[in-house]
């Protein structure tokens, strides 16, 4: 089969990998039917996380079809319409007995494209199958819930719930990327009373307004004195960092307000200066977090509601074969206006098969 791999920083390949196989009696083999690709995946790619060894397949989302399935399998079987999910759960440990799945000690947590091979391939290996993969509604597009197993959790679970946002809150959104749109999306289901996005780039701001943001203000135009002036000076009850930079942080703790909450939900890869002379007095809490993807069938009933805007945050569309062209549109997001790109869509043929050979899968 194809598939994107890593050889090492700086570079990826689509090239023939061998096909997975079953390694486990709860693994499922899955053909990818549509994939997206991640800024984590960018971050690998940049050398950014040395862990991820070189000839991984990378990829932690996908939509696709059960080809095959170990014995100890009994959600679901060869032929059904599968979310794989980023973060995969052994369901014994101590924390995915507390839904905490992303801190998985029984091999589990996100495993898919950092340290075993993901999902940017013909066909992916997922493991755990009866906790790691959602059978999807016949009403639900592969496009729409693709969106679904990374970003949309990651935002609703690590942004909106961790920061508490209720009604009638002032709620900031820094950095107006596809996890901090799909964070303002989702915030907007609590009825916060405004929803202030911060970027540099005019057409991030414009995505979010869309998106229902009630204020828009570029990184660059004092947005400390904006949130200040809405809030008669007190900052904002709820600031969620979307970045994953320095500034980007610090911001956010001088815009909160006094027993106000900052989630942290950006991918930081260099330290951030915490001032705690300035801080400790203020009576904040400050939330971090890798997703646990515990909100994914809520997420899913709501998408087949109608009620997230999935598809709004998909700017291109590519074939799987043109997983390279993808990653170089995604990765100059600046040049190319690129949110979320996606490669693949649904396939109708029949799958009338109960445990096709590699030979039929290729």
């Amino acid at each position: 089969m194809k598939a994107l791999v890593f050889p090492g920083p700086g570079r990826t390949v689509w090239r023939d990998v061998p096909d997975p196989a079953v390694m486990d009696p709860a693994d499922v083999i899955v053909r990818v039917d549509a994939v997206t690709i991640c800024g984590t995946d960018l971050h690998i790619v940049k050398g950014d996380l040395p862990d991820v060894v070189p000839g991984r397949v990378l990829g932690h989302e996908a939509v696709g079809t059960v080809v095959e399935s170990g014995g100890d399998v009994r959600s679901v079987r060869p032929g059904d319409r599968v979310l794989v999910s980023c973060i995969s759960s052994c369901g014994r440990c101590r924390f995915c007995r507390e839904s905490r799945y992303g801190q998985c000690r029984g091999g589990g947590g996100w495993v898919l494209g950092h340290t075993i091979d993901g999902t940017q391939a013909e066909y992916v290996r997922v493991p755990f199958a009866d906790l790691s993969v959602y059978p999807l509604p016949s009403a639900v597009d592969s496009v729409d819930a693709v969106l679904l197993a990374d970003i949309f959790p990651t935002s609703y679970e690590v942004g909106v719930v961790n920061g508490n946002v209720r009604p009638g809150d002032t709620v900031v959104v820094v950095g107006a990327g596809p996890v901090g749109l799909a964070a303002i999306a989702t915030a907007l289901l609590y009825s916060p009373a405004r929803i202030i996005a911060v970027d540099l780039a005019p057409s991030k701001l414009a995505k979010a307004r869309e998106l229902g943001a009630d204020a828009i203000v570029s990184a660059a135009e004092e947005p400390e004195r904006l949130v200040g002036d809405l809030t008669d000076g007190l900052g904002a009850d709820v600031v969620m960092e979307a970045v994953g930079v320095p500034e980007a942080f610090e911001m956010c703790t001088r815009m909160v307000r006094p027993g106000g909450r900052v989630a942290n939900i950006g991918v930081h890869g260099k330290p951030a200066a915490l001032h705690l002379e300035d801080l400790w007095i203020k009576d904040i809490t400050i939330t971090t977090g890798l997703v646990d993807t515990y909100s994914t069938p809520l997420l899913l009933r709501m998408l087949a509601a109608g009620r997230l805007p999935t598809s709004s945050l998909i700017t291109h569309r590519f074939d799987l074969w043109q997983m390279e062209e993808a990653y170089e549109v995604f990765s100059h997001a600046g040049e190319t206006g690129a949110l979320k790109v996606v490669l693949g869509g649904p396939r109708h043929e029949d799958l009338a098969v109960s445990n096709p050979s590699r030979t039929q899968r290729m």
